[in-house]
């Protein structure tokens, strides 16, 4: 199988590039592939021929987006859907990867795939808006939804919370924020299973269990053997240009219905530091 991926230089497509084994896989990032242009879309699909595209290119900086968002757009929607349009050029098949930020987190219950879109934020909206034009265009893609991703070779926050830790006591960490913290090296695998099963429609992937970002940051310290003290606060005291879900869990159901079960988040954090102790 030939596989193309967009944003192979970010956090997952890292993961990804390591991870695919066994089909002919090409990694193109920002510097391959500018996704605003419908030129460079169109001839790497051309010279790649694949028959799987993963999209994984995005601007995610979610409080940037929020003061940003013709470019938020351009990228995350619009040029989403210049990836889709060559995919139906090229008779290819299209894994979209999206966000638990296209909804507002006012459940308290975990989000359905069928739950209805409603971001609070320009990323969130971009993302969304992605989704249904991305849907429009080609009905058979599948999407997928993650959230809180985390892994080696990036800006991720349990790399932060360590890089803290080593200078202070104490951290203070919001603890009325929930949802389910994702390792890049389990969704890369739960990627290349969707994609090897021909999977379509939209799919929520995560670690197994829920948390809060104290509670995430508490195992991060607890599993390195760091003394540091972690201290529950309120999202009221780190105020944001763009708003966080108070409740963002994602229902694991659609991924199990494909028989692909993703280990806990705890199992996965101690996994992220054994890795990156290995790399420098």
């Amino acid at each position: 199988m030939r596989v193309t991926i967009f944003g192979a230089t970010g956090l997952l497509g890292r993961a990804l590039m390591d991870a695919w084994q066994g089909d002919e896989v090409t990694g193109l990032g920002s510097r391959d592939v500018d996704i605003r242009s419908d030129e460079q879309v169109s001839q790497a699909m051309a010279r790649h021929r694949p028959e799987w595209v993963v999209l994984a290119a995005a601007y995610t900086d979610v409080d940037g987006c929020e003061s940003n968002r013709d470019l938020a757009f351009e990228v995350n929607c619009r040029g989403a859907v210049r990836v889709a349009r060559a995919t139906v050029k090229s008779r290819s098949r299209l894994l979209f990867l999206s966000t638990d930020y296209v909804f507002d987190g006012n459940k308290t219950s975990p989000y359905e795939i069928d739950d209805h879109p409603a971001p609070g934020t320009v990323y969130g909206a971009s993302k969304a808006a992605a989704e249904a034009s991305i849907r429009e265009v080609l009905p058979e893609c599948c999407i997928l939804r993650t959230s809180w991703v985390f892994g080696i070779g990036g800006k991720c926050f349990p790399d932060t919370i360590l890089k803290l830790a080593t200078s202070r006591e104490q951290l203070d960490v919001v603890a009325d924020q929930r949802g389910c913290p994702t390792y890049t090296v389990d969704l890369a695998r739960s990627i290349i299973q969707l994609c090897r099963a021909e999977a379509a429609g939209i799919v929520h992937a995560t670690n197994g269990g829920d948390c809060t970002w104290f509670d995430f940051a508490s195992e991060v310290i607890r599993a390195s053997g760091l003394t540091t003290q972690i201290r529950a606060t309120t999202s009221d005291r780190f105020v944001r240009p763009a708003k966080r879900p108070s409740y963002s869990v994602l229902s694991s159901a659609s991924l199990h219905r494909h028989g692909i079960v993703m280990p806990s988040w705890q199992n996965a954090v101690q996994r992220y530091l054994n890795e990156r102790k290995l790399r420098p």
